[in-house]
């Protein structure tokens, strides 16, 4: 049995993502876990299957569920989390293993396997996926709409677009209950600090990144301002990075979109948008639209949190505004706060 990473802490985010790898790889093979055979002399020999390199970090997989804080998991955890409840796994020296019923932790990863093969055919772990397709969609049609408002509001707008991130030493001990504190501290600044003045919208959705980014937990962000008073979009993409800096003290950075807005060529939909000009909205549809996109969702949040906020237009005044509001779709609630 191969525990080259056994004992390798990995972060929260790259767990989750680790422990949608384990359930994916077994619902669509049928190998067991290990090979075990038994010796004449009463011992396993364990050989590695196909399937066994996604149990390196099997101990940190078990260890992610704490159920002394309520949390929303996608469909991958709530597999897992289940069947390592259902076979009665526990954790032992040498793994977790199913301790009541005298099985070893290969034996024991050959039951999680069989009931995680299980789960994965009933019909609420099927429909999940679908579920969360079609509320993506539901949301695009919503920040289309919510775009299209603020953008006529004033003769021109001037759109800002940055990905909030953390630096990587600050994401191996990053919990998601941090990056909500976070994103609740920013959006609280919009009503007083003064890189949000003249703010006229804004949408910001916390996202988890992929298995091959490394960017782990991160904040995607859109923000309008009058452009008869904001002209300069990078200052204000720097007024506002320094603001994250700050918030973060120290562990976050940020990527300015509009530092580049000549890679877009003729399709970019931030900077300076005229509302008379109606032939830029579809790129500045594209550029909202990218931060609804399925494939970041995160895999486990604090229950009720609301992952996706935008601003409530009837409330903006002179400018300035503070509230959110919720997008039909999301998660129902307030923040965990």
């Amino acid at each position: 049995m191969n525990n080259r990473k056994h004992n390798t802490y990995l972060p929260q985010s790259d767990i989750a993502l680790q422990i949608e790898s384990l359930v994916q790889a077994i619902e669509h093979s049928n190998t067991p876990a290990f090979r075990i055979t038994h010796k004449r002399s009463g011992n396993e020999r364990v050989e590695e299957t196909r399937l066994s390199r996604y149990f390196t970090n099997i101990r940190q997989m078990y260890d992610l569920f704490d159920d002394r804080l309520p949390y929303d998991y996608s469909e991958h955890l709530l597999a897992f989390r289940e069947a390592c409840h259902d076979i009665g796994l526990e954790l032992a020296p040498d793994g977790p293993r199913c301790l009541s019923r005298g099985l070893s932790h290969p034996q024991s990863m050959n039951l999680l396997a069989e009931r995680i093969r299980e789960l994965t055919r009933q019909q609420w772990y099927r429909r999940r996926g679908g579920d969360r397709r079609e509320l993506a969609k539901q949301q695009e049609r919503e920040i289309t709409a919510y775009t299209d408002a603020v953008l006529s509001r004033y003769s021109r707008t001037t759109v800002v677009r940055l990905d909030l991130y953390y630096r990587s030493e600050a994401q191996t001990r990053l919990r998601i209950e941090q990056v909500f504190d976070d994103l609740d501290a920013l959006i609280s600044k919009h009503s007083r600090h003064p890189a949000f003045e003249h703010l006229t919208g804004y949408i910001c959705a916390l996202e988890q990144g992929d298995r091959n980014d490394g960017r782990g937990y991160h904040i995607h962000a859109a923000y309008f301002f009058n452009g008869n008073v904001v002209c300069r979009d990078v200052w204000k993409a720097i007024e506002i990075t320094e603001l994250w800096e700050a918030i973060t003290r120290g562990q976050g950075y940020a990527h300015s979109c509009n530092h580049d807005k000549e890679q877009y060529g003729d399709e970019c939909g931030i900077g300076q948008i005229h509302r008379a000009d109606q032939s830029i909205r579809p790129h500045t549809h594209k550029a909202m639209k990218y931060l609804v996109k399925d494939g970041q969702h995160l895999r486990l949040k604090p229950a009720g949190a609301r992952c996706l906020r935008k601003g409530t237009l009837s409330r903006v005044r002179r400018g300035w505004h503070s509230t959110t509001e919720p997008v039909a779709g999301s998660s129902v609630g307030s923040s965990h706060r």
